[in-house]
């Protein structure tokens, strides 16, 4: 029987877009604010506690930055993927988020913007992140540096939930949730 895995999932801390409430996806270039890096030095302190083992981020500016923050504090380097960046929105990126509660259909799993991704493509493509690291745990305690959605998601997959009963709250910028995934058998 294989060890039961435990991921500590950072939101990055708050970038200038959503400072400005501007919906971000998957943009890559958006940096953090002064405090955005104050809230992910925070979360990496808070990480660096509960000693991780390893750690990947999304390859997404925002979230490499708090990445860096919980390099610095764990004395782990890390590895960034396309798996953890938040959810797609395709033309509805760098447009104000309050104009949007009128376009996007909150409600559909199966909704996407012209060239996005529905929460349904974001629940499986984190849960194939999820399924790969419990078939080949790189650590007992892993770290992924992430946004919002794909914590949401996360959330979802390891509860046995589908993308339309993902968690509607979503965990504030520099903060570590912690998910447990039970062993599995050993093939």
């Amino acid at each position: 029987m294989a060890r039961p895995l435990t991921l500590l999932l950072v939101r990055h801390g708050q970038s200038e877009w959503n400072a400005a409430g501007l919906m971000q996806g998957q943009t890559a270039h958006v940096p953090l604010t002064e405090l955005g890096h104050r809230q992910a030095a925070g979360a990496a302190r808070e990480l660096a506690a509960l000693r991780p083992g390893a750690m990947l981020s999304s390859d997404l500016r925002r979230a490499v930055q708090t990445a860096e923050h919980c390099a610095d504090a764990t004395g782990l380097s890390f590895t960034t993927t396309p798996a953890l960046r938040e959810q797609g929105y395709g033309v509805l990126e760098g447009r104000p988020s309050r104009e949007l509660w009128d376009v996007v259909d909150w409600t559909d799993p199966h909704w996407s913007a012209e060239g996005g991704e529905s929460l349904a493509q974001l629940h499986a493509r984190v849960g194939g992140l999820l399924a790969g690291l419990t078939a080949r745990p790189p650590a007992d305690v892993v770290a992924l540096v992430t946004h919002g959605d794909t914590i949401r998601a996360a959330q979802a997959v390891v509860a046995g939930l589908g993308p339309a009963e993902m968690p509607a709250v979503t965990p504030h910028n520099g903060t570590v949730t912690r998910l447990e995934l039970p062993a599995v058998p050993a093939a």
